[in-house]
């Protein structure tokens, strides 16, 4: 036991694994959206010619958009179910309705994944996820939709944020396809596609059909530059 445990000192010290720590700052834009974002982050180098890494870090993220249609979340209502493999199933269309907000901002920090591999020294592509933490934000008036009139309704932002399946996850997400070049040792600019989600539960269940339901969902899919720092 005590061998093993040397050992395992031993890797996690050596240069098979070192550390490394950055920073980012991101900014990304859509379809009448957008969203500032932070990051601080630690990667393990792994074997002996560094090029694979894996890492943990922070990030806070603050979106903004202008007339956004949220749409109903839960996958046992998208899907049909809730299981592991519902990122394989159809949405049933039937059981979708839509939360319209006109100025929604959602404000979320929360611990990510990042992987990432350095195709040179300059050179590195990677994508990072959010993994789970919180979000925070004002109260927004919204109309649902699923009225010939619309029906307003006030909502806020769901507080806590986990990553699960496609449907599964719950609140507000980000995720990152990126490349980074480093024009000097510690400094590099930085290229992303992102996948964003948004999370408000509604005051009141205001969906009834196929079931009681106050959580609604904005996927954004946004193009993205930023800057990073190795430090």
């Amino acid at each position: 036991m005590k061998k093993t445990i040397f050992l395992f000192v031993l890797l996690c010290s050596s240069s098979a694994w070192a550390q490394l720590q950055y920073g980012d700052a991101t900014l990304a834009v859509g379809n009448s959206q957008g969203t500032l974002s932070v990051l601080y982050g630690y990667d393990w180098e792994l074997g002996s010619k560094k090029k694979f890494m894996v890492g943990l870090g922070g990030r806070f993220t603050s979106y903004f958009g202008r007339n956004q249609y949220y749409r109903t979340a839960p996958a046992k209502l998208t899907s049909g179910s809730s299981g592991l493999f519902v990122i394989f199933k159809p949405d049933i269309e039937a059981n979708i309705d839509t939360f319209l907000i006109k100025s929604p901002q959602v404000n979320s920090l929360n611990l990510l994944i990042n992987l990432r591999y350095a195709w040179s020294n300059r050179l590195h592509m990677g994508f990072n996820i959010d993994a789970i933490g919180f979000s925070f934000g004002a109260d927004k008036e919204g109309t649902y939709l699923n009225f010939p009139e619309g029906s307003a309704s006030r909502a806020k932002p769901t507080s806590l944020n986990i990553l699960l399946t496609s449907d599964n996850d719950k609140g507000s997400l980000n995720s990152e396809f990126y490349v980074r070049y480093f024009l000097t040792k510690r400094w590099a600019l930085k290229a992303a596609a992102q996948f964003h989600f948004t999370e408000y539960t509604t005051s009141t269940a205001v969906q009834q059909f196929p079931g009681p339901n106050d959580r609604f969902r904005n996927k954004s899919l946004m193009l993205a530059v930023g800057a990073s720092k190795r430090f």
